[in-house]
């Protein structure tokens, strides 16, 4: 059974969210606060987390235990569930880490969705060979049974979400994939500046480990390409 943790502070949307994902067959743990969340899953982490943004006296309380979260697990999916809606507390919210994005008006429905979407990514069923196991391109190796990532042999901290995004566009060199294809791909359904700031974001990890890294190229007006350079 898969293990959820909701970290919420209001009681009657917390309760809300934990009997219908208990209705979905999920083992599900709701937390009002950080301090909290902090210390349950310092004992055991979950397999998802979903996480409000101002948690209580902190305005940004959802930030820091995504970051906290993060720095312990890379693969952890973590989706943020909140009322805040402006593009730079989104464009933050994915820069710390987190797989997905979304506001409370979505429907319960589209987030169990959501949240199996996830779910699919993380346990990448489906690998049609062990030969398909491991997908290299120059410096890079993506390893798809443990979702991890190494440039130049050292380990590359992708998220779920950058992963399939680093697949999506490395398995085919040279082929522009829109946005719309690596959204497909990585099986979200965010705007076009959630999957720029994505991209940015994977840049910079690939850059922090090689200052020459350019590999993947934005092709304007039609979306990304990866070139082996």
């Amino acid at each position: 059974m898969k293990r959820i943790a909701i970290i919420e502070d209001e009681a009657a949307i917390r309760d809300n969210y934990v009997e219908m994902l208990q209705g979905q067959g999920y083992e599900v743990q709701g937390f009002a606060d950080r301090p909290s969340a902090e210390l349950a899953l310092s004992e055991r982490l979950p397999d998802l987390a979903i996480v409000d943004i101002g948690l209580g006296n902190e305005i940004d309380g959802g930030f820091m235990l995504c970051q906290s979260l993060r720095a312990r697990s890379q693969t952890l999916p973590i989706i943020f569930l909140t009322a805040r809606d402006s593009e730079i507390d989104t464009v933050c919210g994915l820069r710390m880490g987190a797989d997905d994005y979304l506001t409370k008006d979505i429907s319960m429905a589209h987030l169990a969705a959501r949240i199996a979407a996830l779910f699919r990514r993380v346990e990448a069923q489906g690998l049609p060979s062990e030969q398909e196991d491991t997908l290299v391109q120059d410096k890079l190796e993506l390893n798809l049974k443990r979702l991890r990532a190494s440039w130049l042999g050292e380990a590359v901290d992708l998220t779920v979400t950058e992963f399939w995004m680093v697949h999506s566009l490395a398995k085919r060199p040279g082929h522009v994939k829109s946005r719309d294809e690596l959204m497909s791909d990585a099986k979200i359904y965010v705007d076009d500046s959630t999957i720029t700031s994505h991209v940015k974001r994977i840049r910079r990890k690939f850059q922090a480990l090689d200052a020459q890294f350019d590999c993947i190229d934005t092709v304007y007006g039609m979306g990304y390409r990866w070139e082996s350079k």
